[in-house]
């Protein structure tokens, strides 16, 4: 809005006018020079020209024009000023309805109809003068027209013209209703909003005290406020909340109780709710991303950013920040999730289950009954990172897919014989021909049986062509990891606790097992029966609290770790104790064969790393 324009029109205009209406001055067209500054000049024809600043002239005069009359002009003049009163042409020319009344009465001082024509007219006058004020906060044209009626008075008389005073008075007020507007709007265009006591808001608020309600300068407050409001906005749209508040509480102070505030509020928090939901997803998306190098504090620092804005309990935030615990422990898996991944070449890995992470106290307690001291001293260990384990047994079917696709060739096959289990004898002797293709007494074995007959190196050769394979990482589980899964959080000398094993904890050595040919274990849970001599399909039996078959029983496993006689130097974070080159390695969990003491959670044996036999298979771990 130019508004120094429009004040200079504004002036330009009233100046326009009088110029127009003024005759000569009485000082025979010298120069006058008034208290203001402004002077003005008288020229030969009768009119004034005003100079001076360019603010509203209150105090320039009017003159009416010299009108001669002869006796015979005086009907015509009549008719012409009765016409023009009619028009509403009241002061402008010398035609206009005043000046030629008051040349009416100076031809003739005592005609009455030139007197109540000039009255009639006055009080049109006044009416004029009246309704310019009306309109003249907003209407420049109008406080011109105001000026002018108001130099009639001035000229006349305002004795002459009833409410004349009061018209003088309403329009200084007018002036400076129409200055401090102007103001306010100049310091509004340039943001002086005033919030801080100076600029737009007091200016409107003197122009309100001066009258209450003005709708100019009710509109300035409004777009006082209005521009608070837009400050907070902006502040908001930079995720400056806090100064966005303070902007708010200025804009509220502006006009108390109007509605406008509540808007404002809600796009501010609209702004914040868009705010949270953008972060949100920008740090979901960076979870998605675990290859992203440091994905996981730049999501942190989107959560860090809700936090700051959102109010306490945000659920937008606690999802972001439990998907954010999540992928700390998990990866893009979660606790007791089940999973396969897709290999090259078509088929899928073995089935794995997410293990929560967590702590546990491994080996064997102190005065454990059976226990040796290769399962001491029992330490702390913690996983601050979950990891994904089989559910079961790595199996022939899952072992035989490798087999083929890699041409790998196990060690059994290679030396030509394994150990199995002879019925007749009752213990395990070295059989030709036998290898991870067949079972615990050397017949072939169906695809869901567990692997046996695999070595260490065999088991570690799977677990690297399932990472090629699925491009993740497998690997053997270390033996504090396989001791957590196994134990899945009972601290009993059992995998299940302290008692006897309830029917259907697994394949274990039962007193009331017997083999084909009625055989019995010397050493058995009693009354314990289920219903397997030798290794069960995978899965037979109820997994544990971690959703993890077989680790109590079924076969025992190789791990990661190089035998230690003892826990003493040994890890706390989980991961397997190795010495490179160690020939080796420890096996874990118990077996179809087993006796109740290396049943036992804590239990622990050595192995060359070379062995087969059919006692031992092995499981994966996947890292997340």
């Amino acid at each position: 809005m130019a508004l120094r324009a429009t004040r200079q029109a504004l002036a330009a205009g009233v100046i326009a006018t009088l110029v127009l209406l003024c005759a000569c001055d009485r000082d025979g067209g010298k120069a006058a020079a008034g208290k203001d500054g402004r002077t003005a000049q008288r020229r030969a024809d009768g009119t004034v020209t005003v100079s001076g600043d360019d603010a509203i002239a209150e105090r320039l005069t009017w003159r009416s024009p010299k009108i001669v009359l002869a006796d015979a002009d005086i009907p015509a003049a009549r008719k012409r000023a009765a016409a023009a009163l009619a028009e509403g042409r009241l002061y402008e020319d010398a035609d206009a309805a005043i000046p030629l009344y008051l040349a009416l009465q100076a031809h003739d001082p005592e005609d009455a109809k030139a007197k109540a024509g000039l009255t009639r007219a006055l009080a049109r006058l006044a009416t004029a003068g009246k309704d310019a004020l009306a309109a003249s906060g907003e209407d420049a044209e109008a406080l011109r027209r105001a000026h002018a009626v108001g130099a009639v008075m001035r000229s006349i008389g305002i004795e002459q013209v009833a409410g004349g005073a009061e018209h003088l008075v309403q329009l200084d007020r007018a002036d400076r209703l129409w200055e401090l507007n102007e103001a306010g709007e100049q310091a509004l265009a340039d943001g002086r909003l005033g919030e801080t006591g100076e600029g737009a808001l007091p200016l409107f608020q003197q122009a309100l005290a001066l009258e209450p309600g003005q709708p100019r300068a009710s509109q300035g407050v409004a777009a006082v406020e209005s521009g608070l409001i837009r400050r907070a906005e902006e502040a908001a749209d930079t995720g400056d909340f806090d100064a966005a508040k303070a902007w708010l509480a200025k804009a509220g102070a502006v006009r108390p109780g109007i509605g406008t505030l509540d808007v404002g509020r809600e796009r501010v928090e609209a702004i914040r709710r868009a705010r949270i939901a953008r972060l949100r997803d920008e740090g979901m998306t960076l979870l998605l991303q675990p290859n992203l190098p440091n994905h996981l504090p730049l999501a942190r620092q989107r959560l860090a950013e809700i936090l700051r804005i959102a109010a306490p309990g945000d659920p937008q935030a606690a999802e972001l920040r439990n998907r954010i615990d999540l992928a700390t422990h998990y990866g893009l898996q979660r606790p007791g999730q089940r999973f396969t991944d897709a290999l090259t070449g078509g088929g899928r890995g073995p089935q794995m289950v997410v293990v929560p992470h967590g702590g546990f106290r491994m080996g064997a307690r102190d005065a454990e009954p059976d226990a040796s001291g290769s399962e001491r001293p029992s330490r702390y260990v913690r996983f601050d990172r979950g990891f994904a384990i089989g559910r079961t047994e790595v199996t022939v079917g899952e072992f035989r897919r490798f087999v083929q696709a890699g041409e790998y060739r196990p060690r059994a096959l290679r030396r030509g014989h394994s150990m199995v289990y002879d019925e007749r004898g009752g213990n395990f002797v070295h059989r030709s021909g036998v290898d991870w293709r067949h079972d615990y007494v050397g017949r072939l074995a169906a695809d869901d049986m567990p692997v046996l007959h695999v070595s260490a190196k065999d088991a570690e050769a799977y677990a690297n062509w399932l990472s090629e394979t699925s491009r993740q990482r497998y690997r053997l589980p270390s033996e504090a990891e396989f001791e957590y899964a196994l134990r899945a959080g009972a601290p009993g000398r059992y995998p299940w606790g302290d008692r006897p094993p309830a029917r259907g904890t697994g394949n274990l050595t039962g007193g009331g097992d017997r083999s084909p040919t009625g055989r019995s274990w010397g050493n058995a849970f009693v009354g314990y029966v289920d219903g397997y001599w030798g290794p069960a399909p995978v899965a037979r039996f109820r997994a544990n609290a971690f959703d993890v078959h077989d680790l109590e029983g079924n076969v025992r496993e190789w791990v990661a770790d190089c035998w230690h006689d003892g826990y003493r130097r040994a890890p706390t974070k989980g991961e397997a104790w190795v010495n490179p080159g160690c020939r080796t390695r420890v096996v874990r969990g118990g077996a179809w064969s087993n006796a109740p003491a290396q049943t036992r959670a804590a239990w622990r044996s050595q192995a060359e790393a070379d062995a087969t036999n059919a006692l031992t298979g092995f499981r994966v771990v996947r890292e997340l």
